[in-house]
């Protein structure tokens, strides 16, 4: 199954390799690179992904990283990304690239905002700037940036909202998906919409049927993992995802750890990005395939096993578990960069180990493992966050 159009001699689009159950493998093909999925994209906000380089991302088997558009927006502004020649070169990045549209702002900074059906002030909680963001601008801006992949503006209801206030949203995020659609991309840009709705299973059902109608290149499932029960993210994704087209990329918005990524995967997402393994590594856990450490925890401090064995990352590879605990103990930055690169690595190898799995038949197998080490307890075990996102990343 396939959906593609061509471009210049290259082909942009999606195509599904293989499925098992509703879980499936595919290919992603965009103007900087052919990407598998699922794929688990981290978040660089700023144009900067905390704690690391383009190249020490490259070297871990990143393909896409996200950006936001309207904080570069706002800072460094349009006119910088100009002069470089789009934030691929601005960023020293080959690979692909997402730009969220600014949708989650209109959620985030709700103290920050006055909105209506024409669009979204905003007031930045950097420098208190203000910025009239319509559907066409974020589209404009998006443009600019010469993201890979663009998403719609939407606007993004609260998981306390009403019904007639989740209905309200969905009804202003299909107008401004309609109007990101007539606006348009560059060539060799894909354009997502973003299904919303609240808590409301109708309203999602809906919302994901009429977006389907549009000739978007991909869907977004947007407005979850944002403080509701982890059952209930669940149920809402599958009454979302059931009613958007089969052959086009299915991209959870802000979802990243391993134990919602594995039931997502079962019900057909293909696309995930959050902040979750970067702000895990500044605070000093890390993630394993037998579960999260603390590494600031004393039982570390004369342990000479690397953080995981068997990765390949340069934390695993070059130090101990003592000498990380050490860097946390006495506030180093090095601590928080060597725990990025590994929680980023492993990020990269359990995404081929779901791949894998999908292909060779086992993905039952890896999701059991998966719960038994991040649910169940194993290791130094966090309680589940399902608020994956933050204003900067």
């Amino acid at each position: 199954m396939s959906e593609k159009s061509q471009l210049k001699g290259q082909t942009l689009g999606f195509e599904i390799k293989v499925c098992n159950g509703k879980a499936r493998v595919g290919k992603l093909h965009t103007s900087h690179g052919v990407f598998d999925t699922p794929i688990f994209m981290p978040v660089g906000t700023n144009a900067n992904v905390k704690l690391m380089r383009a190249d020490d991302l490259k070297s871990i088997g990143v393909g896409i990283l996200l950006g936001n558009s309207y904080h570069l927006a706002v800072k460094p502004g349009l006119d910088v990304i100009k002069i470089h020649g789009g934030l691929h070169s601005f960023m020293n990045w080959n690979g692909g690239i997402l730009t969220d549209s600014g949708g989650f702002q209109v959620f985030s900074l709700r103290d920050l905002r006055q909105i209506n059906d024409d669009g979204v002030l905003i007031r930045s909680p950097v420098d208190g700037s203000k910025l009239f963001l319509t559907p066409e601008l974020s589209i404009e801006i998006q443009r600019v940036l010469g993201s890979d992949i663009v998403m719609v503006l939407d606007h993004c209801p609260g998981p306390m909202d009403s019904y007639e206030e989740a209905l309200k949203s969905l009804r202003r995020t299909h107008q401004w998906a309609d109007r990101c659609l007539k606006y348009g991309v560059n060539e060799g840009q894909m354009l997502f919409a973003i299904a919303q709705g609240g808590m409301y299973e109708d309203l999602r059902r809906l919302s994901a049927q009429e977006l389907a109608k549009m000739p978007f290149d991909g869907f977004a499932v947007g407005g979850l993992s944002l403080g509701e029960e982890f059952e209930k993210t669940l149920h809402l994704t599958g009454v979302t995802v059931e009613s958007l087209p089969i052959e086009k990329p299915r991209y959870f918005m802000g979802g990243g750890s391993p134990e919602l990524i594995v039931h997502l995967v079962e019900i057909g997402v293909d696309m995930f990005d959050s902040v979750f393994p970067t702000r895990l590594a500044r605070h000093g856990t890390a993630l394993t395939f037998k579960g999260r450490l603390n590494i600031k925890s004393a039982r570390f401090k004369d342990d000479l096993d690397p953080i995981e064995e068997g990765c390949d990352c340069i934390a695993c590879k070059n130090y101990t578990r003592s000498y990380i605990h050490h860097l946390f103990d006495r506030g180093e930055a090095l601590g928080g960069i060597l725990l990025t690169n590994h929680n980023l690595r492993f990020m990269m190898r359990f995404m081929e180990r779901l791949r894998r799995s999908i292909y060779d038949g086992t993905f039952v197998d890896l999701k059991k493992e998966v719960i038994n080490s991040y649910v169940k307890g194993e290791g130094d075990k966090l309680c589940y966050d399902s608020v994956d996102n933050t204003v900067f990343g």
